[in-house]
């Protein structure tokens, strides 16, 4: 299996081959089907009704809710539509209790091979995704998009600054840019590993 992800970082084809790797992959095999998430509920009725006792408006809203949740998928984005097209109580209940974690499930797999297809994955991002695509289930592989890879991102970058600190030519204006960087959040991490140290050398 890694050599195949291996492939797929190294080459333009990775979009094209996506679906024949998810319906392979562990999401996909036999057994229950992953249950709710515990945020269907709350996404889909913003409180605690269960599904079962929602009314026809409150299911429409709650597919109108994930729709408008910008890290909705492609396969969510495309079976609420097509819940809200039937129109009916059924298809849309359907929807919200065992088709949404099913298609969730699908897009956050895409999501983390689109993150091992990444150049600016690091080593500990590369070896949690490639854990989470051998073994790891829907909710480990969410709870990981969700809070797992910034920490994992936010190894790596630090990592990646203190190569930088390395380097035997490195300028004091630079030296001191980076100091400042590594003791800062990932994202200003993030930031300046994109952005700033070219700036700081500039």
């Amino acid at each position: 299996m890694r050599s195949t992800r291996a492939a797929l970082t190294a080459t333009a084809t990775a979009t094209a081959l996506l679906p024949a790797l998810l319906l392979a992959g562990p999401v996909f095999a036999a057994g229950p089907a992953p249950s709710a998430p515990a945020a269907a509920t709350a996404v889909a009725d913003g409180a605690t009704t269960p599904v079962g006792e929602m009314s026809d408006d409150d299911l429409r809203a709650a597919i109108l809710r994930i729709l408008a949740d910008e890290d909705s998928g492609r396969r969510v984005v495309r079976e609420a539509n097509a819940a809200l097209d039937n129109g009916t109580p059924e298809a849309m209940r359907y929807f919200l209790e065992t088709g949404y974690p099913l298609a969730q499930a699908e897009d956050d797999r895409v999501a983390l091979l689109r993150i091992l297809a990444d150049p600016d994955s690091g080593k500990r991002v590369t070896r949690e995704v490639d854990a989470l695509l051998d073994s790891g289930s829907p909710q480990e592989i969410r709870q990981w998009l969700e809070t797992g890879h910034r920490l994992a991102q936010a190894e790596d970058d630090r990592a990646a600054l203190f190569r930088i600190l390395a380097r035997p030519d490195i300028s004091d204006a630079l030296r001191a840019a980076v100091g400042e960087a590594i003791g800062g959040t990932p994202e200003e991490m993030r930031y300046f590993l994109e952005y700033g140290q070219y700036e700081s050398e500039g």
